[in-house]
């Protein structure tokens, strides 16, 4: 049994929820692939805690150490992590031409968690390629001694006990907008590059953020693309109670979301004003209080949980956690700077699945970009188009880098 509520829920994940996250980086040349592993396996030591496999102790699934090299593999193709071909991993590197991208289970670590191990990873691997020896400030790096703060519990300071409700609670939507129905369509993904100075101009014209604007033209070019419907579009925007309690080292997996709503009834016409409404929804629930209840809570489930049986568990926590709860998502991980190594990356992108939803927006800066990746449950480009004509009016120039089929690593427990 995982021993403390901040331990990974492995039974939330099955093949049909595999709960997979990433983070891209395309650099300005070719990667090596034997300097590539090497750096992989020289992190082992200093992130412990990402080099795991999953196995069964008594009625749950936890994670042990893995002796086994995490796979580094020169294709874009998906494989399934916790299975042979991960070598039972629950994380996987891959490359192609100047591409590299980091796939790990979530509920290992969240956008912030994961972040200081993919800036790690590429500032041992581009040591290695250029050359330089660049200044370790900020970097995680093979030899130092992972503070308490980082590997703990992330809220030993916080008295839950005392928390008796959330400062506002937000009833969700039931009855929300979805895109039109898959009909066996692959998920698609725009990779889009915007200047960050035309992006934050907007947000101080129009008293927003990244995430408030971004969810308010999603908003505005649903409703562009159908302007008859009458269900409210929800968006969820990712909350990081780490960071709203004090603690932004952890890497535990203590991300969240909250729900915005855009009914059909309200105007959006007037964007200063739906972004003052829209920051005003996130700021209700974006409270400290709140993220204390929230944890308390998930105490609280951890408890319970603890006595029921592991097949139970499989049955209906992969259901629960797969289904699907809003129109959109919007994420915004504070990466801004790579330091030393911002010359060689030329785009930034963080990932995340199309599965509780039906359109995921990940925003990632850097190198004075805001790098957005744009993924949809359906291959239609009618939406996308739609949030182009949306940026287009709002001023703000946009460069397409790439679209593709989405198709982020899989999940498949094997030798449990």
């Amino acid at each position: 049994m995982a021993k403390h509520y901040y331990d990974p829920m492995l039974c939330t994940c099955s093949q049909e929820n595999p709960m997979t996250m990433g983070i891209t980086a395309v650099l300005t040349e070719e990667i090596d692939a034997e300097l590539l592993k090497e750096a992989a396996q020289e992190l082992r030591e200093r992130f412990a805690y990402f080099y795991v496999r999953a196995k069964i102790e008594d009625n749950d699934i936890v994670v042990v150490p893995n002796p086994l090299p995490m796979t580094v593999r020169n294709t874009w193709a998906p494989i399934e992590l916790a299975s042979k071909e991960a070598n039972y991993h629950l994380a996987a590197i891959k490359y192609e031409g100047n591409r590299i991208c980091l796939e790990m289970n979530h509920t290992l670590s969240d956008g912030a968690g994961v972040l200081p191990f993919f800036k790690s990873l590429l500032f041992v691997y581009l040591s290695k390629k250029t050359g330089v020896s660049f200044p370790v400030q900020g970097f995680r790096l093979p030899g130092s001694e992972a503070p308490v703060s980082e590997t703990g519990d992330p809220f030993a300071a916080v008295d839950t006990d005392s928390v008796q409700g959330p400062l506002y609670e937000k009833k969700p939507t039931a009855d929300f907008y979805r895109l039109p129905s898959r009909n066996g369509e692959e998920d698609h993904i725009y990779y889009l590059k915007l200047p960050e100075n035309a992006v934050m101009k907007y947000c101080k014209e129009n008293d927003g953020s990244p995430n408030v604007i971004m969810a308010v033209l999603i908003a505005r070019a649903i409703r562009r693309v159908d302007p008859q419907s009458e269900k409210t579009v929800t968006v969820s925007v990712a909350i990081d109670h780490k960071s709203m309690l004090g603690n932004s080292e952890n890497y535990r997996m203590f991300a969240n979301a909250y729900e915005l709503d855009f009914p059909q009834e309200r105007q959006l016409d007037d964007i200063m004003k739906s972004c003052t409404l829209t920051r005003g929804q996130l700021m209700l629930q974006a409270q400290p209080e709140n993220s204390a209840w929230y944890i308390k809570t998930r105490k609280m489930g951890f408890e319970k949980m603890k006595a029921m049986p592991l097949q139970m568990k499989l049955d209906m926590l992969p259901k629960a956690a797969s289904a699907v709860r809003w129109t959109a998502s919007v994420s915004y991980v504070n990466s801004r700077s790579f330091g030393p190594l911002d010359p060689y990356i030329k785009e930034l992108y963080c990932l995340a699945e199309v599965r509780s939803i039906d359109v995921m927006c990940e925003i990632a800066c850097i190198n004075n970009s805001f790098f957005v990746a744009f993924a949809q449950c359906n291959s239609s480009r009618e939406l996308f188009e739609a949030l182009l004509c949306e940026l287009e009016q709002a001023g703000v120039p946009f460069e397409l880098m790439r679209d593709e089929q989405y198709h982020l690593s899989g999940l498949r427990y094997e030798d449990l």
